[in-house]
């Protein structure tokens, strides 16, 4: 009977299916008594596992299966060069001041299983055959690309008529169109003919502004699944292997990162990390134009700071890399050079022309100085 609602949540050891039915993970009971003997010898436990949510909630639950009493510190860290290590070592945080990032990893695990069984099992109930999976993210995510689908399939394009005007003096020529877009193809004609029946046409208004544009911020793991997508056709699935390889071989930083932006401490780490692309084949290129800039400080913000700052290289340099690992590391220094440099400022001007009563709209950019 529905709702299933347990008493309390029990840890246990993995369970695995096996020939002779469900039975306890010999490997996962070995690792745990391996843990058990270290934590009895020891005074003191540094927790080392992942600087997130899950990897918080990974520690306590083998802490608290385990009953152990012995304190425990924090290292927290997004990078596995030397040097992060040993500033992570030196800067040791107290295990209760993450109570509240396992209290929120526990709450969010145990509400998964309590909508994903019940909700499950009770649509598979009420469809009388088959079996149906719900979740708190993946039924609303389905949802979301659902809707969009049939947005798509049920579009219906409606045909309408712009009016363009081209004109030309002392060998200028000139484009412009009508503000408005007409779903009626007489009266578009109308005003089409309003406009020829004038003797020239005139300007009426000049208008010069200049814009500063962004580059743009550094990637998190989503925009970088999303551009190697794009570009090199691999799957959120392969992007994340490929940047988890990278990180273990201590080129860049932590992966699972939903954060852009970086804090003060790492950016006075930029141009020691651009200094090793310098032999970088065709990015030594692009370096030289940092020789006598400073840096773009866009995504240096403490406040937007998350568990982890954005994705960016390490002061390592790389040796062998496969070929995918290279696209990769490839994308996050190009994306590096981006965000760093200097906002790119352009001068929009834009022009009315009036031939007679109607009135026509061209907009030109000039680029004043790249970013």
């Amino acid at each position: 009977m529905l709702p299933i609602m347990p008493n309390r949540f029990r840890l246990v050891v993995r369970i695995v299916k096996t020939d002779k039915g469900f039975k306890r993970d010999s490997a996962a009971w070995k690792q745990l008594e391996i843990l058990r003997q270290l934590f009895r010898e020891c005074e003191k436990i540094v927790v080392a596992t992942d600087a997130g949510r899950e990897g918080e909630l990974i520690f306590r639950y083998i802490y608290e299966y385990l009953k152990c009493q012995k304190p425990f510190e924090r290292l927290w860290i997004s990078s596995l060069t030397d040097k992060a290590i040993r500033e992570g070592f030196d800067n040791l945080k107290p295990g209760s001041q993450f109570d509240t990032l396992f209290h929120s990893a526990k709450a969010r695990r145990e509400a998964d299983w309590l909508i994903g069984i019940n909700a499950s099992q009770a649509l598979t109930f009420a469809a009388e055959r088959g079996n149906y999976s719900l979740g708190r993210v993946q039924t609303p995510t389905l949802a979301m690309i659902c809707r969009r689908y049939l947005e798509n399939r049920n579009f219906t394009p409606e045909p309408y008529h712009r009016i363009r005007l081209s004109a030309s003096k002392n060998g200028i020529s000139i484009a412009a169109v009508h503000s408005e877009k007409f779903r009626d193809r007489v009266q578009a004609e109308n005003v089409r003919d309003e406009a020829l029946r004038a003797a020239c046409v005139t300007v009426e208004e000049i208008i010069e502004d200049t814009t500063a544009k962004q580059p743009p911020l550094l990637y998190d793991l989503t925009s970088l699944q999303r551009d190697a997508n794009t570009r090199l056709g691999l799957t959120a699935a392969k992007t994340l292997e490929i940047a988890q390889s990278l990180y273990e071989k201590q080129l860049i930083s932590y992966p699972r990162t939903g954060c852009r932006y970086i804090g003060e401490d790492l950016f006075e780490q930029i141009p020691r990390i651009f200094e090793n692309l310098r032999d970088h084949p065709y990015l030594k290129y692009h370096l030289r134009n940092f020789s006598d800039r400073s840096l773009n400080r866009y995504c240096v913000d403490e406040t937007k700071l998350t568990d982890h700052h954005a994705l960016v290289l390490t002061e390592n340099i790389p040796e062998i890399l496969s070929s995918e690992e290279q696209q990769i590391y490839d994308m996050i220094a190009i994306r590096m050079l981006e965000t760093f440099s200097e906002e790119c400022i352009e001068k929009i001007t834009s022009v009315t022309l009036a031939c007679g009563t109607v009135l026509f709209k061209t907009e030109a950019r000039t680029t004043l100085r790249e970013g």
